[in-house]
């Protein structure tokens, strides 16, 4: 139940509309499965449905989101710094520990990274009392060519994207240059590693703000 509001929130978070066939994607599950779970949900109070507009969380459901949200980024931050795991690795091992810790630990975690602020993909890291700053910038698919552009946050579902990324060293904080635009969607960048090729679904999943400061050639 709670991967299912976090997905959710997910999605919201995006500013796209949670529907039967997004959140089954994210989670890798059926439809079906999803419509289920969707009425569980909306008998709890959690989600209020919208037919043929899909559904959304309500006030509740959010909160309940946005808690385990800070569980999830809160772990991947101590295991990459602490334990050593690498960014393509800890979503999956936050993934299993997020639902059995308490909320002590979860603020002795806090504590113990100085009160981090994002996670390792770049993703703000709600506040104890359920603030969650909001994403900046928007996918490396809508920039234009020649513009320039400071990558914020990289979504985290594809572990060999991430470690494609972490290759070229396009991470939170790079700064990068829109070199091409092909027809078929591919978009060529300029980055400190060199020039890099990303596929269409790829450059979608890159968040940037513009930067008017000249990227390393």
């Amino acid at each position: 139940m709670q991967d299912y509001l976090k997905a959710i929130y997910r999605l919201q978070e995006k500013g796209a509309r949670a529907s039967t066939r997004k959140v089954a994607a994210a989670l890798g599950t059926s439809e079906a499965a999803v419509s289920r779970m969707v009425r569980r949900l909306s008998d709890r109070g959690l989600v209020s449905l919208k037919p043929y507009h899909g559904f959304a969380l309500t006030a509740e459901g959010s909160s309940a989101a946005v808690e385990m949200l800070r569980h999830h980024r809160l772990l991947e931050t101590w295991l990459h710094r602490t334990m050593g795991f690498s960014w393509d690795e800890v979503h999956e091992e936050a993934e299993r520990l997020e639902h059995h810790i308490s909320e002590r630990l979860e603020e002795q975690l806090a504590a113990l990274l100085g009160q981090p602020r994002f996670d390792p993909h770049g993703h703000p890291i709600p506040s104890r009392d359920g603030r969650v700053p909001g994403q900046a910038g928007r996918p490396l698919a809508a920039f234009a060519e020649g513009e320039q552009a400071v990558v914020s946050c990289v979504d985290d579902v594809c572990p060999a994207l991430l470690r494609r990324l972490e290759r070229a060293r396009i991470l939170p904080g790079c700064r990068v240059r829109i070199l091409r635009r092909d027809p078929d969607g591919t978009v060529a960048i300029q980055t400190p590693a060199g020039p890099v090729k990303l596929k269409p679904g790829e450059a979608e999943l890159i968040f940037a703000q513009r930067d008017e400061r000249e990227v390393s050639r």
